[in-house]
């Protein structure tokens, strides 16, 4: 498979609350360890595609992350091995229906709607790894309609590249194209039908989406 081509990744291995002011903002404890979930492969799609607000969702929010793009198989890989294994990076927006997120922990069932539904993760195009010599000293932005909402750099990351890889791949394989989404900075809120989302990374990359 052609690692550029996004569109095929078998897997979305996601970060949650990987940013402290993130987690202060939902009320969520800082985590000690990586907290991992999934998105299915369905849920990727590109510029031109709009971003569906699943059945039922009255608070999709929107998160904007780096994606690190896995380029060969990593199984038990250690922190200071794990950078051989990348690639290379998109930016991506981890779309999440906070009301069927809120509902789930509630009832103490899993996420998988509030995380995995169709066009719930719109990514922006493949930045081979040479172009990010440190993928922690970038700076992640998200505009909705034009107006500032997240702006971050990724020196705040909790848990950082490689020990998130590191961490992964003692539970689960990662193989040449899948996704690995770092987690969402502060300022995540409630997008709405006939939005327009503009996300990326600072003088690199950015993509724009509308919400329907």
């Amino acid at each position: 498979m052609s690692i550029s081509n996004l569109r095929l990744a078998k897997k979305i291995v996601c970060i949650g609350r990987n940013y402290v002011d993130h987690a202060k903002e939902l009320g969520n404890a800082v985590p000690g360890k990586p907290i991992l979930f999934m998105k299915a492969s369905t849920a990727l799609i590109s510029e031109g595609e709009p971003i569906v607000t699943p059945p039922g969702c009255t608070n999709l929010h929107q998160e904007v992350e780096l994606a690190v793009v896995i380029g060969k198989l990593a199984k038990n890989i250690q922190k200071s091995e794990a950078m051989k294994y990348v690639a290379g990076y998109t930016v991506a927006l981890d779309m999440t229906a906070r009301d069927f997120q809120d509902e789930a922990k509630k009832a103490g069932c899993p996420w998988f709607l509030a995380k995995s539904f169709d066009a719930s993760c719109p990514i922006a195009s493949f930045i081979p790894a040479d172009q990010i010599p440190n993928p922690h000293d970038v700076e992640l932005f998200c505009k909705i309609n034009g107006v500032d909402k997240q702006r971050a750099r990724t020196d705040l990351m909790i848990f950082d590249v490689p020990s998130i890889i590191e961490f992964t791949t003692k539970f689960v394989t990662l193989e040449p194209g899948d996704l690995l989404l770092t987690g969402t900075p502060a300022g995540v809120c409630k997008v709405n039908p006939g939005d327009e989302i503009e996300f990326g990374i600072t003088d690199k990359i950015s993509a724009k989406f509308n919400v329907k």
